[in-house]
């Protein structure tokens, strides 16, 4: 009977944590919703020349989960594509950048762009992390941005994994973005931020599953904003980054090397 009860409470947890976003996803338009500040010609055009941009998924995250954004960056002059972690990323984080390293090289060949720039949500930005620092990828990465990823562990994680039998019910990832994780010591032994990659993150209070919020922070001269620190009254979850205006404008500003100014009111 306690097993039972383990069971089932690990059950529910590890279902917070591995939400599958495609549910969400798949009720938003395929088209990029309007927003209160409209890429002009001029800003289409240096789009278009710019660095391929790659979103790279999250945890349980299949590639319609993130359509939204990628359609907003198509309809902004960019050349986008999706990666989406093998296993739904429920496997070994490392194992999954050597994926993305293989990706990149696949969309370097078939666009001509000596470099890349990366847009990864909650695990996808510590796949993209592990990349840049033990793959190779700094000379391949000209942008990364983070949206809610955990890159110093989530309390989330450690709950599933005390729930799951200690083990985060046999999830790798999971295990690997708990705080104290060997992982994470690993990826975050150094320089936060190495080699000549422009380095970003974007974080929410009303995350959910980073907690706390401020472990999506980078160190050593990222760029980090919190939404609301711009937007008191803007309320984004987890999911939402990849799916909020406001923070979609914050992607478009970094990625064009502008300053960053947040609009409050995008759709």
């Amino acid at each position: 009977m306690l097993l039972r009860t383990i069971l089932a409470a690990t059950t529910v947890a590890a279902t917070v944590l591995l939400v599958p976003a495609a549910a969400q996803a798949a009720a938003e338009p395929a088209a990029p919703p309007a927003t209160a500040t409209v890429a002009t010609a001029a800003q289409r055009a240096a789009a278009a020349a710019a660095d391929p941009v790659i979103v790279v998924g999250g945890l349980s995250g299949i590639s319609i989960a993130y359509e939204p954004i990628a359609a907003r960056l198509r309809a902004d002059g960019y050349r986008v594509s999706i990666f989406q972690l093998p296993n739904l990323g429920l496997g070994d984080i490392r194992e999954s950048a050597r994926a993305l390293s293989s990706y990149v090289d696949r969309v370097r060949a078939t666009t001509g762009a000596s470099r890349v720039d990366l847009v990864g949500h909650s695990e996808g930005g510590l796949v993209s992390r592990w990349y840049v620092k033990y793959l190779g990828g700094a000379a391949t990465v000209d942008q990364y941005v983070s949206l809610g990823s955990p890159q110093y562990g989530t309390y989330v994680a450690n709950l599933v994994a005390v729930l799951g039998l200690g083990s985060c019910a046999g999830v790798i990832a999971c295990q690997q973005m708990t705080i104290g994780s060997s992982f994470l010591a690993d990826l975050n032994a150094g320089d936060d931020t190495p080699g000549p990659v422009r380095w970003a993150t974007v974080r929410t209070w009303q995350d959910e599953l980073v907690r706390p919020v401020d472990n999506a922070v980078l160190a050593d001269g990222a760029t980090n904003i919190l939404v609301q620190a711009w937007c008191p009254l803007r309320v984004v979850g987890h999911l939402g980054l990849v799916l909020d205006g406001t923070t979609y404008t914050v992607v478009r500003q970094v990625l064009s090397g502008a300053a960053i100014q947040p609009n409050c009111f995008a759709v």
